[in-house]
């Protein structure tokens, strides 16, 4: 298995914080939010090789890192060649440009690189594997807030995904759905269909509703908190969670 770090986006509602630095590099609890990720992939021992995926203005900061860096799985950052907000290539098309350079075939985890959470990435492999089909993670969510800023799924019975929207103005269920993906080799062509097709390239949950109609994919729910770095609000209250717990 291989794991693919989306990182190209601009985070342009945290300026002037990532005008000139990459938001995953950013520092909370006294390492970067990168590193807290890499953390937990290198407790997953399926995985072999990890790809980070960022842009031509920030490639040499997550080169910089990753030569600094002590991890035991390799690493490989690849640049998508944008160079600003107005011609990035979105999330989805990232992942397919990353697929096609590396020619990579292999089951795949695919994450976003501006995430904080308390769950064990090991965990959500082991239901992957038990499940045998492409695996999406959702958490319960209260705030009703949230929820609309968010992709919501529903689940049946046997924990199947049944349906999935992106901010949804009311959502049909509390069962948030943050950007971590597991997806099975059989998988992977349709990414570049999805594509073809002319659907949005850019919020990796977008590819989510048009899989549920193609193929069997399971949630796995996981507790604990988990924190999306998207404005400079929710940094700054991670920061000053992470400092408590230090």
């Amino acid at each position: 298995m291989k794991a693919i770090i989306l990182a190209a986006g601009y985070a342009t509602r945290l300026y002037p914080l990532t005008k000139d630095f990459p938001k995953p590099l950013l520092e909370v609890g006294g390492k970067a939010i990168l590193d807290h990720i890499m953390e937990k992939i290198e407790r997953v021992s399926l995985i072999d090789e990890i790809f980070i995926v960022t842009n031509a203005r920030f490639y040499s900061h997550f080169v910089d890192w990753a030569r600094q860096s002590a991890y035991t799985k390799p690493i490989k950052v690849i640049d998508d060649r944008t160079t600003s907000n107005e011609n990035r290539l979105g999330a989805i098309a990232d992942l397919q440009f990353v697929l096609e350079q590396e020619k990579l075939g292999d089951e795949l985890l695919v994450m976003a690189g501006d995430n904080l959470f308390d769950f064990e990435l090991a965990d959500m492999v082991r239901f992957y594997q038990r499940a045998s089909t492409d695996t999406i993670a959702a958490h319960e969510m209260e705030d009703s807030d949230f929820l609309r800023r968010t992709g919501v799924i529903q689940m049946d019975a046997k924990g199947r995904v049944i349906d999935f929207e992106e901010k949804p103005a009311q959502p049909k269920s509390k069962l948030a759905c943050p950007p971590f993906y597991i997806y099975q080799q059989s998988t992977l062509p349709l990414i570049k269909v999805y594509l073809a097709e002319g659907n949005n390239p850019d919020a990796p949950g977008n590819f989510v509703p048009w899989l549920i109609r193609h193929k069997e994919v399971h949630a796995y729910k996981f507790e604990g908190k988990r924190f999306d770095i998207g404005t400079l609000e929710s940094y700054h209250e991670a920061r000053k969670l992470f400092a408590k717990q230090s």
